[in-house]
Parts: structure tokens; sequence; C-alpha cells
């Protein structure tokens, strides 16, 4: 690792577009102050975000160090920290952070830094990083750093299945953390999901949306659905919720061709498979949880505008009151996701996929779609 003229290291954060780059800019404005306080010594440090994706048609470690190595090598950086929220492998475990002392270089996947306060996270595994590849001469050898050198240890918990991991003799990389188990396993299902932004697929589905507030519209004003409501007990009403929403969910994911088939057959792919689908069921699984609710929302102020509480009672004998506008909400929303799913189908399967997943997990996709058809 070089250091530039009047002890200031300049430090770029390679990032891929969308989240990624969002959180590198937001750490930026306060990084080279609190690289500074806890260096010591009087260095300075200065950071650059770029924005570009490093990570295009790859998810190979060794391979996006040597992309980033080329990268550093053409600008006048000390150290680059790349930073991807694909979730990454190596040696069959999750990839955490690889890191390169001797050419200043560290790559980050944010997904295993789970979904909450990824931010912080984020930006104290920055930190962490840069201060170990800005180390002094004397922590780094031709062995690589002593392993003995904390690094993420904020990380390193009961809650928190960071270790380190195995390096392969012709990397460039002397060291690298990686998550595991169970906990690993959430905690970048968590992270992948995130990344996707599932709040995203309710105005990111403009049909869909339309054909549910229609349907809710018109259902509200049935005197059928008046009754029906009427008739149905609490846990019939939780039936309609679960089947409306599971109908929802699998209609987007099989009309959009969301599910993910690896036509390799090693056992790290199959793994892959299943997380990649996993994280495809939670992303819209939540999205379509958020538009349930706001349909509820949307259904009660339309009753509380449009109904009439006469009619009503005369059709159902019962008076409308609270706990009957309540109910014809709750079921209205269950009539309208389906009325939702089926509008879904008027929806190109670029828009679904552009409200479902992030940029990095959309051209993922298309890549593995192309190497197939290859």
């Amino acid at each position: 690792m070089r250091v530039s003229s009047q002890d200031v290291t300049v430090v770029a954060l390679l990032a891929d577009p969308d989240a990624p780059t969002e959180i590198a800019r937001r750490m930026a404005r306060i990084l080279p102050a609190r690289l500074a306080d806890k260096s010591g010594q009087g260095r300075r440090f200065d950071v650059e975000v770029v924005s570009e994706p490093f990570t295009a048609r790859t998810e190979d470690p060794p391979t996006l160090m040597r992309r980033i190595m080329d990268r550093g090598r053409a600008e006048s950086w000390d150290i680059v920290v790349a930073l991807t929220d694909l979730p990454l492998h190596s040696h069959g475990r999750r990839l955490v952070v690889d890191l390169s002392h001797e050419h200043g270089l560290a790559l980050l996947s944010l997904p295993p830094l789970g979904g909450l306060r990824l931010q912080t996270r984020a930006r104290r595994a920055v930190e962490e990083a840069v201060l170990s590849l800005a180390g002094p001469p004397q922590a780094t050898g031709a062995e690589g750093p002593p392993r003995s050198q904390p690094l993420l240890g904020p990380f390193v918990s009961r809650l928190a299945p960071i270790h380190p991991g195995q390096v392969g003799e012709e990397e460039t990389v002397d060291l690298r953390y990686v998550v595991s188990g169970p906990r690993g396993y959430l905690r970048v299902l968590v992270g992948m999901v995130r990344a996707n932004r599932p709040w995203r697929l309710v105005p990111g589905l403009s049909k869909a949306l339309a054909a549910a507030l229609a349907t809710g519209a018109v259902a509200t004003v049935n005197s059928t659905i008046w009754n029906l409501a009427e008739s149905l007990s609490t846990p019939r009403l939780v039936i309609a919720t679960v089947g409306s929403v599971a109908l929802m969910i699998g209609w987007l994911i099989v009309d959009a061709q969301l599910w993910h088939r690896s036509a390799e057959v090693s056992r790290e792919a199959r793994q892959r498979a299943r997380l990649y689908n996993a994280s495809t069921v939670m992303t819209v699984g939540i999205g379509v949880l958020v538009c349930y609710v706001g349909l509820i929302v949307i259904n009660l102020v339309w009753a509380l505008f449009i109904l009439n509480d006469q009619v009503f009672a005369s059709t159902t004998r019962t008076p409308l009151n609270a706990a009957e506008y309540w109910t014809l909400s709750w079921f209205v929303a269950s009539v309208a996701t389906v009325g939702g799913a089926l509008g879904s189908g008027l929806e190109s399967d670029e828009a679904i996929r552009a409200a479902a997943y992030s940029k990095r997990e959309q051209e993922r996709r298309h890549m593995l779609q192309d190497d197939d058809g290859d």
C-alpha cells in the first residue's frame, strides 16, 4: 500500500450502482474525520466515491479482486474498498470481506452484514478495513498480516457468526472473513431482501395496483360481499388473507419467471439457488403484504365515505358500526388482492423484475439467463 504525499491517504470507495453507491456516499461525508481520529499519527484521509458496475457478469471473488486491482492502478488511489450488494461465495462459504494488504484492496459484500443498521455496520466494516490496509509497514509482511490482528471486531460475536475463511494459494487475498451456519444464512438472506427494497414493489406494479383498487372499490358497495363479510368468522378471514396473499406471491413469481433454476448440479450451485429463491419469496412477500395493508386502509376510508348505514342494516340485518367497517375492509382487501394478482398479468416481466430486484440482482439474473441460453 502506497501513501500519497503530505501524509494524505487517498481512499476510493468503488461501489456498485443503486444501494451500495448511496451507502458509500453517505459514509464518505464523515469517513475522513473518523479515520483520522482512529489512526492517529497525524495521518489524513481523502475519501472518493466512484459508482460503477464492477461486478458485471461475474460473482467470482478472485476475478473481482483483479478488476479492483486494475482499476486502482489506473488511478492515484492508495486504498480501494469495493462495495457490492450481491451475495458472494468462496470455497462454499458466504463472503463478507476480502483484503489484500500488499495491494491495498478490500472487497465488501453487504448482504452478510444483515438488514438492520446496515449503514452503520457498513461504515464500521469499511473503517476497520481501511485502518487495517493503511497500517504501518511492520504490520504486514511476505506472509500477510498477522492472523491475530483484529478485524471486524464489532461483528464477531455470538450473534454475528463472522470468522476467518480459507484463502487459496494463488489468490491475491491475504485475509478473508466469511459467514456460515444457519445464522449466517439468515443474515445473508435478510441482507439480500433489504438490498432488493421490497417496499418498491407496490408503486412499481401500477397496473396490478390499479386492478386491486378497482376491485376493492366495486366490492365495497356490493351487497353480496356485505353478507359474506358478516358471515365469516375471524379464522376464515385469516385463511382468506393467507390464501389471497399466497396467490399473489405465487402468481408474480410464476408469471414473471422469477424462480431461479440453476443449470449446474454442484452442491454450491444448489445452495445459491435456494438462497436466491428464498430472497425472491421474501422480497415479493413483503411487497405484497405492504400492498395488502395499504388496501385495508384505502378500503376502510372508501367504506366510511360511501356506505349508508340504513341500506347496510336492511341488507345484512346488522347495524353498521366500527366492527362491521373493519371486517368488511379486511375481507375486501383479500378480494382486491386476488384482483391485483390477475391485473399483474398485464405487467411486463421487466417491470415486475425492476420492482422486485435491485439493479445488481436484475443484471445477475439476466447474466444467468444468457448463460443458460448458451
